[in-house]
Order: C-alpha cells, then sequence, then structure tokens
C-alpha cells in the first residue's frame, strides 16, 4: 500500500481545533498541543470568530502565535503545520 501524498494528507485531516466566538486566544494552547503530536492541524473558523476578518487573517495571526505556518486555507478552514 503507498503511503498518501501531501495533498491526500491534507484532504483527509479532520479537525481538531475550532474556533469560535472566544477568539484565538482561547485556541492558542490547544494548537501548540497538537502541533507538538503532529506536524498538520486542520482548523475550522466560526462566523463568531472571524467578526469583520478574513480566515487567512486570523489564520496567519494563529500560526505566527505558535511559531508555525499556514499550508492552505479554503473557505473557513485552515491547514497549519510546524
Amino acid at each position: 500500500m503507498s503511503e498518501e501524498t501531501r495533498p491526500q494528507r491534507i484532504h483527509n485531516l479532520d479537525v481538531t481545533v475550532w474556533v469560535g466566538k472566544r477568539g484565538i486566544d482561547a485556541v492558542t494552547e490547544e494548537l501548540n498541543g497538537q502541533l507538538e503530536e503532529t506536524d498538520l492541524v486542520k482548523v475550522k473558523f466560526h462566523r463568531a470568530a472571524r467578526g469583520g476578518t478574513d480566515t487567512e487573517t486570523l489564520a496567519d495571526d494563529l500560526a505566527d502565535r505558535v511559531n508555525a505556518t499556514v499550508v492552505e486555507t479554503r473557505g473557513h478552514t485552515a491547514v497549519i503545520e510546524r
């Protein structure tokens, strides 16, 4: 059986971090812990978290806080890697 390609891994990831009305401050520690366990984490930004900001901006801010990189954003979801 062959290994998944990177795009397949990203596609098959489940969302494990949800950003809600409490914003990215509330999930920074959780995301940091998950990135210590695995290299890719999928994050969903709910409407209450976005306010007047777009997903890309929030994802970049969150990734910066945990010394990571945004791999991709699609809709209201981002994949972050460290």
